[in-house]
């Protein structure tokens, strides 16, 4: 066997890796099937919110014919002041605001420095506790509604705000997540280095969990804003009509004996506006959170 037949795998070898490497700068290109599966996606999607907005726009007479209108009306502006009106959105939407904006600072704030806890802290029965945590997640909400009342009712603070915002100031699926996170996120070389370096725990958090935790802590901060919002089942019991979120408002646009529909999807396009508008604004910032995320893990 000759000297060149010797070094001919590794020149193979050579030229495979270096079209690999140049490959890897290349960047690659969705198919035409792939913009099909996507649009297809996307209207599905948008489909609810489109026949809701449409619906608005036009009369209740309308909405009753058939076929059932499948184009916008004139009546969007005047159904949308008819369901301010009617259900008081002004004051719900102030409520609704104050109610899932703290319960989201909270909730990423407790379930930020849980999860540090449980990923790389070491203290006794901590497994336990992560899965007394977890076990907690399996329990039905509706469950605690009867001694949830109860306790609200001795404190005296029936029909006011702290009732729905302080059983949801922390959950258990956001230390969760926090925790599966900050395990392959937060190198714990970095935190030893710090102690090294004589940081106390309050600058170790702030100064190295918090930025690691960055990422995760906007799409928690999404997920726990968009379910406050929406939460109905116990804002539902704890509130009344004169002191109301946007949910509990919404619902007394049913009540009548002649439900209008036109003016509930006007309210119901009401009560979606912030949650779109907030993703407008932060989407991008929380989508290219996910992506540093993934690619840190």
């Amino acid at each position: 066997m000759t000297t060149s037949e010797l070094t001919l795998p590794a020149a193979k070898a050579t030229k495979v890796k270096r079209r690999r490497v140049m490959g890897a700068g290349k960047q690659l290109h969705a198919g035409p099937v792939t913009y099909v599966v996507l649009t297809i996606f996307a209207l599905v999607s948008l489909a609810p919110l489109v026949w809701t907005a449409i619906a608005a726009s036009r009369t209740d007479r309308r909405l009753a014919q058939t076929p059932p209108p499948l184009w916008f009306g004139g009546n969007l502006f005047k159904n949308m002041q008819a369901a301010w009106d009617q259900a008081g959105l002004g004051t719900a939407m102030f409520n609704s605001v104050i109610v899932a904006g703290t319960i989201t600072v909270s909730t990423v704030l407790f379930a930020t420095l849980a999860g540090f806890a449980f990923a790389k802290l070491r203290f006794r029965f901590s497994g336990l506790l992560l899965l007394l945590t977890i076990g907690t997640m399996m329990i039905p909400p509706q469950l605690a509604v009867v001694p949830l009342y109860l306790w609200m009712s001795n404190f005296g603070w029936s029909n006011q705000l702290q009732t729905v915002i302080l059983p949801s100031l922390v959950t258990a699926f956001g230390t969760f997540f926090m925790r599966q996170y900050l395990v392959q996120a937060l190198p714990s070389e970095l935190i030893e280095a710090a102690r090294v370096d004589g940081a106390s725990s309050i600058r170790i958090v702030w100064h190295v969990v918090f930025p690691a935790a960055r990422p995760a802590m906007a799409v928690l901060g999404l997920l726990t804003f968009v379910f406050a919002w929406n939460d109905f089942l116990w804002p539902i019991i704890a509130l009344n009509q004169q002191n109301p979120t946007v949910q509990v408002a919404l619902n007394s646009l049913g009540t009548g004996y002649v439900p209008d529909q036109a003016v509930i999807m006007a309210g119901a396009l009401l009560g979606t506006l912030p949650l779109l508008i907030a993703f407008l604004l932060f989407g991008k910032q929380i989508v290219g959170g996910i992506m540093q995320g993934a690619i840190k893990g």
